[in-house]
């Protein structure tokens, strides 16, 4: 095989070209993570093959990442809330007001 161009086909020189089936992985999974991505602008929100599970980044400026997961959607979602009022709760004043500390 080296030095010759392989004509098209599956694995063996001669067969016809074939059409192969795409699957997409958990296609009901990552639809959910895009409709919580689209919902939420101040999230990245994406969901794992490899560990099926729902991860949010936050895409706001942060003293430290801060990224959440949960195993449904729905449980991401209120992580998330739970970050967003951790992050108002621990504002200064002077921080809250200008967007940044002073």
């Amino acid at each position: 095989m080296i030095g010759r161009s392989r004509p098209g086909g599956r694995h063996r020189d001669g067969l016809p070209v074939t059409a192969v089936y795409r699957r997409v992985w958990d296609g009901p999974a990552r639809a959910e993570a895009e409709a919580l991505d689209q919902a939420c602008s101040g999230w990245a929100v994406l969901y794992s093959l490899s560990e099926r599970r729902f991860f949010g980044l936050c895409a706001w400026p942060s003293p430290q990442a801060v990224i959440v997961c949960d195993d449904t959607v729905e449980g991401l979602e209120q992580r998330m809330r739970e970050a967003e009022t951790l992050l108002i709760l621990h504002m200064s004043p002077v921080e809250g007001r200008l967007g940044r500390a002073a």
